[in-house]
This record gives C-alpha cells, sequence and structure tokens, in this order.
C-alpha cells in the first residue's frame, strides 16, 4: 500500500542566493548573548531583512549586505554592551544606518540619499507584534508576495523565499536541494534582476489581484514542505530543516492574512503531515507506509495545532458567502482524517476516497486520482482501485512517476498476481531517485519473490 502523499508533488530545478548572510556563530564571550543573536536570527531575519528591502526602494542585495553587517556587530558588541531591550528594533535601526553610511560613500547615489534621510526623519521602527502601514508585519507581507511573483520561475520564487524570509544560507539551501551552490547563486541573481527589471512592486497585491498572487504564495510553501517531506532524490528521505521552514513560513501567511481560508488550510495540511515524522522511516531507514507506522510516536501537540488550523478555515470559509472549500483544506481534511485514527483499520477510507473525488473536481491532476484510487482500494478493494489504476496508466499522463507502478504492485501484490506484482516493482524501481524509497521497494520485490 503507498502512503497517500499530502500534495501533488512538482518537479522543479531547485535554486538558492548569491551572497548568504552569515549563521551567528559563537561569540567570543557570553553564551547567553550567543544565544540572543541566534534567537534574533531566527525570529527576526526575515522581518528586519522585508523591512530594509521597502527602505532601499527594492534593493534586495543592499538590504541583505547591512543586515549581514549588523549581525557581525551584534556577535560582537552585545557581549560587551549588553542585550537591547528589542533586539529586532536594534537590528533594524543599525542596518538602515549601515545602509545609509554605504549610499553616502557612494557619490553617484546623492538623489536616493536625500529621499532616505527625509523618509527616515519621518518614519519610526515598529514593534515587531503591530500589523499597522509601513510595520514590520506590512513588509514581510509585501516580502512574501515579492518573492512569490508569478512572473517568476517556481525555482527562484522557492530560492528567493527561503533565502530572505527564512534566512537560509546559499549552503543549506544548496544541500537541502542537491545542486551546486555556484547554480543556486546565479538563478538568484536572475530572479533579482527580473525583479528590478520587470518592475515588479514591492507591495501587498490588490483586492483584484490577491487571489492568483496568493496562490502563488502558498504553491511556493506547498512546494518547500513535500521537498521535505519526501525528497525528489538522494540519501535522505526526510529534510526536517524544510519542513520546519515552510510550517514557520505558512503560519506567518496564515496569521497575516487571517480571513483567507486556504491560509488556514495550508498550515493545518503540512502540520498534520509533519505530526507524523518520528513514524515515518522504518528501522533499516526506508519509508514506512501509513499500515506500518507506529502511531504512538505521532505528534499529538502538532495534530492538535493542525486540526485547530483546519478549523480557523473552515470557519473563514464560512464567513466567506463567495468563498469555496479550497485544495488545501480538502487535503488538510484528508490528512486530519487520518491523524484521527488510532490504527489503520479504523480510518474511514469511503470518507477519504470522497475527500478525494471532491478535491478532483476542484483541482483535476493525474496524482489526485491515483490517491483517490488507493483509497477507493482500501475501501471496496484492490481490484476495484486496480480498475482505476489501469485506466490511469493507459492514459501515459504518469509516464516516469514511480508511485504508479509501486501502487499497482501493491495491489497486484493483494490480489495473488505475485509475476506481475514483481515486474511492477521492478518498473518503479527502475525511475525511483530516493534511496529510502528505493530500499523499501527492493524489499517488497523480495517478498514477491519469496
Amino acid at each position: 500500500m503507498t502512503e497517500l502523499d499530502p500534495a501533488p508533488q512538482s518537479s522543479v530545478e531547485r535554486s538558492a542566493s548569491e551572497r548568504p548572510v552569515p549563521q551567528p556563530g559563537p561569540p567570543s564571550r557570553g553564551a547567553d548573548t550567543n544565544e540572543a543573536v541566534e534567537r534574533a536570527y531566527r525570529d527576526a531575519y526575515g522581518s528586519v531583512l522585508a523591512t530594509l528591502i521597502r527602505f532601499l526602494g527594492g534593493d534586495f542585495d543592499a538590504a541583505e549586505e547591512a543586515l549581514a553587517d549588523v549581525f557581525a556587530t551584534a556577535l560582537e558588541t552585545w557581549p560587551r554592551d549588553g542585550i537591547p531591550a528589542s533586539p529586532a528594533a536594534w537590528l533594524t535601526t543599525a542596518a538602515r544606518n549601515r545602509a545609509l553610511d554605504a549610499i553616502r560613500r557612494d557619490r553617484r547615489q546623492a538623489d536616493k540619499l536625500a529621499v532616505l534621510q527625509q523618509e527616515l526623519a519621518v518614519t519610526e521602527v515598529a514593534p515587531m507584534h503591530l500589523g499597522t502601514e509601513g510595520g514590520l508585519e506590512d513588509d514581510r507581507l509585501r516580502l512574501i508576495f515579492t518573492c512569490c511573483h508569478p512572473a517568476l520561475p517556481l525555482d527562484a520564487r522557492v530560492a528567493l523565499t527561503l533565502r530572505t524570509l527564512g534566512g537560509l544560507t546559499t549552503p543549506e539551501i544548496a544541500r537541502a536541494f542537491l545542486v551546486p551552490e555556484a547554480t543556486l547563486a546565479q538563478r538568484l541573481v536572475r530572479a533579482k534582476r527580473k525583479i528590478r527589471q520587470a518592475g515588479i512592486p514591492y507591495r501587498v497585491p490588490r483586492a483584484e489581484e490577491l487571489p492568483e498572487r496568493l496562490d502563488s504564495v502558498l504553491a511556493t510553501l506547498y512546494l518547500v514542505f513535500n521537498e521535505g517531506y519526501l525528497a525528489s532524490a538522494g540519501a535522505t528521505a526526510v529534510r526536517h530543516e524544510l519542513c520546519t521552514e515552510a510550517i514557520r513560513l505558512a503560519a506567518i501567511v496564515a496569521d497575516l492574512l487571517p480571513d483567507r481560508p486556504e491560509t488556514h488550510g495550508l498550515l493545518a495540511l503540512l502540520l498534520l503531515q509533519d505530526s507524523r515524522r518520528e513514524a515515518r522511516l522504518g528501522a533499516d531507514g526506508s519509508i514506512a507506509l501509513l499500515e506500518e507506522q507506529d502511531r504512538s510516536r505521532w505528534d499529538r501537540a502538532e495534530i492538535a495545532r493542525g486540526q485547530e488550523a483546519l478549523d480557523r478555515g473552515f470557519a473563514a470559509a464560512a464567513r466567506l458567502s463567495h468563498a469555496s472549500v479550497g485544495r488545501y483544506l480538502l487535503q488538510a481534511s484528508i490528512a486530519a482524517e487520518h491523524a484521527r485514527t488510532a490504527d489503520g483499520r479504523s480510518t474511514d477510507w469511503r470518507a477519504i476516497a470522497t475527500l478525494y473525488e471532491a478535491l478532483s473536481r476542484i483541482d483535476p491532476s493525474p496524482i489526485i486520482e491515483l490517491n483517490r484510487a488507493v483509497a477507493i482500494a482500501q475501501a471496496d478493494g484492490p481490484a476495484a482501485g486496480l480498475s482505476l489504476l489501469d485506466d490511469l496508466a493507459a492514459r501515459g499522463q504518469l509516464d516516469g512517476y514511480h508511485l504508479l507502478p509501486a501502487a499497482r504492485a501493491d495491489l497486484l501484490r493483494r490480489l495473488g498476481r505475485l509475476p506481475e506484482a514483481a515486474a511492477e516493482y521492478e518498473r518503479a524501481l527502475a525511475i525511483c531517485d530516493n534511496d529510502a524509497e528505493r530500499r523499501f521497494l527492493q524489499r517488497r520485490l523480495a517478498e514477491t519473490r519469496s
């Protein structure tokens, strides 16, 4: 039985940044100060950078360089002068001053300096918890929509989002997506150039633009999580740092746009899927399917958070008479059906099949059809599911997608058609690039021949 995917997974070229901000290292003295700098980096990096980019008129590079400098300064001065009462405000003020100093040294930017000094005279650093115009929350929302603009290639959106809002370095993103750092750096350079040359505005979209733009934001975070949840290639099946970062960013978007049902739906989906993290790999490092997982290892606190987000999403949908339940709320509802059961035998597979049917109506996809067929196989028997999978295979839409032959192999195995099952497992192995999944498929192949 193939594990139901959290979502259709996209194939995308990956990218990252050409100039990483250094992660804070241990200061020369003061463990408390070191922890404060690291906490500020983790909690405030994206917010402060967003404010700097707005202040500098959309100049990503100048903002990143100024912020890198002030983090280095913090490592030197906080042990001596003490931790500021508001680290985020300290970093923002110091970075704005650093950026102004750099502009002063460049005589070609005299006009820009005059504008920035005028703005600096009439604005203050807003507390992080406020969402007022010009505050950090609004700036962060501007940055999210700029990084995830649909005019940018999807790989560039992923890179910019992880780099600017997440604060991940080039090596970290390169390791996560298994591509050379130089390749990632060049792609991010091109993305920033595209923002400048295309005049992509650094602002929250207008009301009529919001649906399309928000979908691009959610799709970007969705892809980041999916790559972490089940890596497309390599020896590591799960990349926890990508899952964690996607959840953190999804929570930010849900907080900033609380009246949009799908922001809560995405957050709920990611939390519910991530709750299985500790149970998803077997002792040999292979993928453990839902029916094999030790559900006592599922994170019940994370499941509760996911259910709360799901409830908020449906409540938001109910408040909007024109709104319909979207793909993320439906997928989160499927994940919730799994999360609420104590074991695989008590799963309501018919309800899950119905949810997949509803999902296929609003978001037609052969992968959703695959998952629906798997659910029907559980509800009505392997023959019913196999018939649907045979029809799907005949259309050729999932040629090269290893989970289709893997699912067919499982149903053939359950029907006792072992030679045919073995052939399908071999077909899946030939096109699967993830080592953990390959170990699982090899184990099942061996079982058909024993």
